[in-house]
């Protein structure tokens, strides 16, 4: 089996943030948090993740609380509860996000690139 790292097409960046989520079938937000994130979506650390190809509503803020970034994913990518490799939850691919949201993406990953 092929590792799905060779797939991704975005470097990915640590990234530990509260991200709100919200499904067709629920009124309210769930919350969970973020692995990790590039420009082309975030992986939610969760115990209940979501079927392949669902689409959610995603928000987060930046840790100061100044912006906030939403929109509109997809799961493209599932890991099990149990697997002893990868942590579980789901990949979420960004699809609907306006341009200050993928502007203020691409500056988290860019700034924590430089870091490490």
């Amino acid at each position: 089996m092929s590792d799905p790292a060779d797939k991704r097409r975005h470097p990915r960046t640590p990234l530990n943030v509260l991200v709100q989520f919200r499904f067709d079938t629920f009124d309210e937000f769930l919350a969970e948090y973020s692995v990790n994130i590039s420009p082309g979506g975030i992986f939610v650390n969760t115990d209940e993740p979501r079927e392949e190809g669902s689409v959610i509503y995603l928000q987060f803020a930046l840790k100061d609380g100044s912006k906030l970034i939403e929109g509109m994913g997809k799961v493209v990518r599932v890991n099990p509860v149990g697997d002893p490799k990868r942590p579980a939850g789901m990949g979420i691919e960004f699809l609907n996000f306006d341009d200050e949201s993928m502007a203020l993406i691409a500056e988290i990953c860019a700034q924590r690139s430089t870091k490490n």
